[in-house]
């Protein structure tokens, strides 16, 4: 686990009343992915937490005591806690939100979603002339001498393609929809291939964030679920 002081603004929202602000976060590292925000406790509204007697045990970060908050008209139990007497130190001043139980999370005046955006991760989209071509059940879905690559630190490349190069014949309207804290959020197409339907292979960012802007309303496909081939090289099949 790693603490590191954090350089943005961030605030948080619940019901519509202000929460908590900061522009000294901690990122605290519980997972190796991505971080979590910590704020000090003179950047909380305390009076919007009241202690509701849940206790959990952490190997690392020692004993949680738990908060309902009241925001508002909402009020979400077991939403923010604090280790007080953690073995690490850092941590001892702080106060620790769970991510989905706020309403709205701001970096600066940006509005980011899902998880913090880690300062270790880049993403790049380059413009190619690679041959990308994409089978599902043995059928080409998609085949593209115009690629955009999105490189993203620690995931495979991902390959976007321009719809005029996708059988759109063969894509069927989900209703699901994911949000990334560095793309925006992605709408769905299931694939139907030989009466077979595959849910949710193919995704699009319609409005992606700045940092992603080059991929808008390009298709994509879940690389371990279909066949694809670059250049002619059959690809493997990356681990999700």
């Amino acid at each position: 686990m790693r603490v590191e002081e954090g350089q943005k603004r961030v605030r948080i929202y619940l019901g519509g009343v202000l929460v908590a602000d900061t522009i000294r976060p901690r990122l605290v590292w519980e997972v190796p992915y991505y971080p979590a925000y910590y704020f000090p406790v003179d950047d909380v509204r305390m009076e919007l937490l009241t202690p509701s007697g849940r206790v959990d045990q952490s190997a690392g970060r020692g004993t949680a005591r738990y908060f309902t908050i009241g925001g508002g008209q909402r009020v979400v139990p077991d939403a923010a806690w604090q280790y007080t007497d953690s073995p690490v130190e850092e941590l001892r001043g702080l106060v620790r939100f769970d991510w989905d139980a706020m309403d709205a999370w701001f970096e600066e005046d940006e509005e980011v979603y899902v998880h913090p955006r880690n300062p270790y991760t880049r993403v790049d989209v380059l413009a190619s002339s690679r041959h990308v071509q994409v089978l599902v059940d043995g059928v080409t879905v998609a085949d593209s001498h115009r690629p955009r690559l999105l490189f993203e630190t620690g995931l495979p490349v991902r390959y976007y393609l321009p719809l005029v190069d996708v059988r759109m014949d063969l894509l069927r309207p989900s209703a699901t929809t994911t949000r990334c804290p560095y793309k925006g959020t992605a709408t769905y197409w299931a694939v139907e291939v030989g009466g077979r339907l595959y849910e949710d292979l193919v995704w699009t960012y319609k409005a992606p964030l700045p940092e992603s802007a080059k991929i808008a309303g390009l298709l994509a496909f879940y690389d371990d679920r279909v066949d694809l081939h670059v250049d002619g090289v059959p690809q493997e099949h990356p681990r999700r």
